[in-house]
């Protein structure tokens, strides 16, 4: 492993250079609104799309620069990493834009749309059991094995920097909001959002999502400390693994609260996105909205950025579909 600079060394400056790098490989993603969600709410919302990203989520930012910021003689061995998803073939994509190799560990239930695209952009997979324990230990033997360099999920500050140009994005397109919020897992997405908002709106609130049943950065949060469960079951697949050092640094330095949601309010915050957004929006894209319209003391009369993850989802297994 590099030595890499740690979360609280970062500086807008490096979400600058990142956003430089890695502007050839990413799309400038749309901002969407609905007048319906807007009157359900109470609020004014601004839904910024990553899910139109080549790679379907707005992971593509982080693995490009990560991989277009890698050193030359690491090319040959390529990267490595082990993700539910999203991060995979995001990593996967980028590298396959560079030509070099990707190894990703992958739990066995990952949804088959997000397996399928690894493979499609040229990625190698190695299945492990549902759980963070099994997904690090498998790893560690692909890593043995291939000597890629490890591009984390999340906990890593070349992938932060990269998830912080999505909110850069946001603040140019809406001219400022009162408040962003976004899924939280890991913490990626969020930690680049507190890197960038901080600094180019700090007025601006940040709020994070997550589902009651993967509620491990919640916990944190009101504890004061990482908390981290090993297998959470929740129909927002992407959103199952726990907060690390770097992302904690910035949830708790940044964060203004978090917010839960139930399976059920989840899916009919996707359904709603789906109807009246009319995008393909995965269910960890839909915490946010449903955390929204639990709480509209906090958000009504606001405006307020909501980012859309992504949108990988295997069409056959939506979750309103029985059987």
């Amino acid at each position: 492993m590099l030595d890499h600079p740690s979360a609280a060394d970062l500086t807008i400056e490096d979400m600058r250079v990142a956003h430089d790098r890695i502007k050839p490989h990413i799309r400038r993603t749309t901002v969407m609104a609905s007048d319906h969600l807007n009157d359900l709410t109470g609020a004014q919302l601004f839904f910024k799309c990553e899910n139109f990203q080549e790679a379907g989520a707005f992971k593509v930012r982080g693995a490009c620069n990560a991989v277009f910021g890698l050193a030359d003689h690491l090319m040959p061995k390529g990267v490595c990493t082990h993700s539910s998803g999203n991060h995979a073939l995001s990593l996967s994509y980028a590298a396959g834009r560079r030509g070099i190799p990707c190894n990703v560990v992958m739990p066995r239930t990952a949804p088959q749309a997000k397996k399928d695209a690894v493979r499609r952009y040229g990625g190698t997979i190695t299945e492990c059991d549902p759980s963070t324990s099994s997904r690090e230990a498998t790893f560690a033997e692909v890593q043995a094995r291939t000597g890629g360099e490890f591009v984390h999920p999340y906990n890593d500050p070349r992938v932060i920097t990269g998830q912080a140009t999505c909110s850069a994005e946001l603040l140019e397109q809406t001219g400022g909001m009162d408040a962003v919020i976004a899924p939280i897992g890991g913490g990626g997405m969020i930690s680049g959002t507190c890197l960038t908002v901080s600094n180019l709106a700090p007025e601006t609130a940040i709020y994070a999502a997550e589902p009651e049943q993967a509620d491990d950065a919640y916990r944190s949060f009101k504890a004061g400390h990482i908390i981290a469960d090993d297998a959470p079951k929740t129909v927002a697949d992407g959103l199952l693994v726990p907060l690390k050092e770097n992302t904690w640094h910035f949830v708790s330095n940044h964060v203004t609260d978090i917010f839960t949601a139930s399976e059920e309010e989840i899916i009919e915050a996707m359904k709603l996105t789906w109807k009246h957004l009319r995008v393909v929006m995965e269910p960890s894209s839909a915490v946010p909205l449903a955390t929204i319209l639990k709480n509209p003391e906090v958000f009504r009369g606001k405006r307020i950025g909501v980012i859309v993850t992504g949108g990988n989802v295997d069409l056959d297994k939506l979750p309103w579909l029985k059987g």
